[in-house]
C-alpha cells in the first residue's frame, strides 16, 4: 500500500499475530463445543483473507478440549491437496478421539464444492472405526463461513 513502509507493516503484522494468539487462547482449555462461536471467530481470523486455500484440523481429546491446531496442507487459489490417510494418522500420533476439518476458500464464498463434501465423508468414513469423531468441517471466506453440520451434510 502506497505510504505504508516496511515499519507500519511489521506493526500491523505484529498486531495481526498478537490477536490471533488472544483468539486461540479463548478456545484452549475449553470445551470446543461450548464455544463455537469462538472457533468459528478464530479460524475465519486466521483463514478467511488467505490468498492460498489451507487445510486446517482442529484436533480434539475426549473432553473436546483443544489439543493442537495444525495446518496439514496449503494449495492453490482454489485448491488444495487432501489426503485421508494422513488426517487418520495424525489424529492416532497425538491420540486425538474428535477432529474438527478447516478450510478456506479465497474466492470469498464458503460454498462447499462437491470435491469438499466426498473428501470429508471419506475422512469420517476412515475415522469412525478407529474411534476418532469427525464433529464438522467448517469453510471460512471473506464472505462468512458455512458448518457442514449446520448445512446438514454431517
Amino acid at each position: 500500500m502506497k505510504g505504508v513502509g516496511d515499519a507500519a507493516a511489521f506493526e500491523l503484522k505484529l498486531v495481526r499475530a498478537a490477536s490471533v494468539r488472544l483468539m486461540r487462547a479463548e478456545i484452549i482449555d475449553k470445551p470446543v463445543l461450548s464455544s463455537w462461536q469462538q472457533v468459528v471467530d478464530y479460524c475465519n481470523a486466521v483463514m478467511a483473507y488467505e490468498a492460498r486455500e489451507q487445510f486446517r484440523i482442529l484436533f480434539l481429546d475426549k473432553k473436546n478440549k483443544l489439543i493442537a491446531d495444525e495446518i496439514q496442507s496449503e494449495g492453490t487459489v482454489d485448491h488444495t491437496p487432501v489426503y485421508v490417510r494422513e488426517v487418520v494418522k495424525r489424529a492416532l500420533e497425538i491420540s486425538a478421539t474428535a477432529i474438527i476439518l478447516v478450510h478456506n476458500h479465497p474466492s470469498g464464498d464458503p460454498t462447499p464444492s462437491s470435491a469438499d463434501i466426498d473428501m470429508t465423508q471419506m475422512i469420517k468414513s476412515a475415522a469412525r472405526p478407529l474411534g476418532i469423531t469427525l464433529h464438522d468441517h467448517i469453510i471460512v471466506g471473506r464472505e462468512g463461513h458455512k458448518s457442514f453440520r449446520g448445512l446438514g451434510l454431517l
